[in-house]
């Protein structure tokens, strides 16, 4: 049988080697102690394996409280650990209850983060993944050769849909790609869902009649199940492109039977991921994050950005881009660049991963221009045509003065 195979790493205040061996029966067919029902034929079949240890440095203090008294020192190490798929079947959450379940609560470990899994083809088989994808996004949206230019609804939340489509109208005549509700609009009394869609849609319908190009707009449908397929319905009926889900708020099942219908384009915001991630010895490195989404069948997923407004450093930024740009499934999926995003981290941007197969969302640094959201987004065109021709930021405003007021706006942020 096939296995799947997940790489973490672990600290430990005993033997790697034990702690390795204790994650691999609890993930498995054992627990703290022998039952009679765990023979050698089912520890054949079903146990986990620890297929490598690569001890690393050891530490003096814990990174994470054990619940035990131990004197130190704490030891790390990556391990290596498989499964057969017979343990868990093409089961998305039992995948994820095997990867992530209770080894997270084990006294063993003063620290333990998934950095990776890797599946084999006759389970992959049984996933569509994205059904756009990057590639699909961009036959959508008419874009190619550059990066999308996209920005989010803001304020956030206490717009009327009337004022929302007000700013679209704003947006779709300033050329814009892509917008989105912010996460935290869903469907709340001053903004039905409904009257929402029908009030953006009915501009971006008009403006696509009129010029031949159909703004992406991504519609929060977060919600409860039921909800969330009327809305999906809803953005169908009105002509709509893309959905946004709020993943970690719905769940991956929530999420796979949204991806599954296959009419929409599928928006994933990772909100609340520095719980995932933040602590270096806790969590799920974003490579793995990544693909359990696109088995579940995103097709664009938040990466943050460079120089952001959060704490993500620019090395794991530029990580999570790869992760997104590498095959898996079905193909690319579309690395979404926000976080206090302007222009002038595009350069850099392009300097460290040499792609322009991205979605760059601005919000404030679109909607905060000096001279007005129709600019903010000329202008973070230009940016991006600057960082293509190698410019650094520095020299772009010098070259195109037009973008100053840019710097002077919003170069102190960067």
């Amino acid at each position: 049988m096939d296995r799947v195979t997940a790489t973490y790493l672990i600290e430990t205040p005993g033997d790697c080697a034990q702690a390795a061996a204790t994650l691999a029966g609890e993930q498995s067919s054992g627990t703290f102690v022998d039952v009679p029902g765990e023979t050698a034929e089912l520890k054949q079949r079903f146990a986990a394996r620890v297929e490598k240890i690569t001890e690393q440095e050891t530490v003096p203090s814990p990174s994470l409280p054990t619940g035990r008294s131990h004197p130190g020192p704490y030891r790390r190490a990556e391990i290596v650990v498989s499964w057969s798929v017979e343990n868990f079947g093409h089961n998305l959450p039992a995948l994820i209850s095997t990867l992530q379940g209770n080894l997270y609560e084990l006294p063993q470990f003063s620290g333990l983060k998934l950095l990776d899994f890797e599946i084999p083809a006759s389970f992959a088989a049984h996933f569509r993944g994205p059904k756009f994808g990057a590639a699909g996004t961009r036959k959508l949206t008419g874009v190619e050769g550059r990066p999308l230019i996209g920005t989010i609804i803001k304020p956030s939340i206490g717009l009327t849909p009337t004022q929302t489509a007000e700013l679209v109208q704003t947006l779709v005549e300033a050329g814009i790609d892509f917008i989105k509700d912010d996460e935290l609009m869903a469907d709340p009394p001053h903004s039905p869902f409904d009257a929402r869609v029908d009030a953006v849609m009915r501009v971006i319908n008009t403006h696509t009649q009129r010029t031949g190009k159909k703004v992406m707009y991504a519609f929060n449908v977060s919600d409860e199940h039921d909800p969330m397929m009327r809305h999906y319905e809803k953005i169908v009926t009105s002509g709509g492109t893309c959905a946004m889900v709020s993943l970690n708020s719905v769940g991956l099942s929530a999420a796979k039977k949204i991806c599954d219908i296959g009419a929409l384009a599928i928006h994933g915001h990772r909100n609340g991921w520095g719980m995932l991630n933040r602590h270096p010895l806790l969590g799920i490195e974003f490579s793995a994050y990544q693909k359990l989404w696109r088995l579940a069948g995103v097709d664009q997923l938040h990466v943050n950005g460079l120089a952001n407004k959060f704490w993500e450093s620019d090395d794991s930024v530029v990580r999570s881009m790869a992760a997104c740009r590498a095959p898996f499934l079905s193909g690319a999926i579309l690395p979404v660049v926000s976080s206090g995003q302007w222009g002038g981290q595009a350069p850099e941007t392009f300097r460290r991963t040499k792609t322009t197969d991205l979605l760059y969302m601005a919000g404030g640094g679109i909607m905060a221009h000096p001279d007005g959201p129709a600019a903010g987004v000329q202008f973070l065109r230009k940016w991006w045509e600057a960082a293509v021709e190698g410019l650094t930021a520095e020299q772009a405003a010098k070259k195109y003065p037009e973008l100053a007021k840019s710097v002077a706006k919003f170069g102190g942020r960067a």
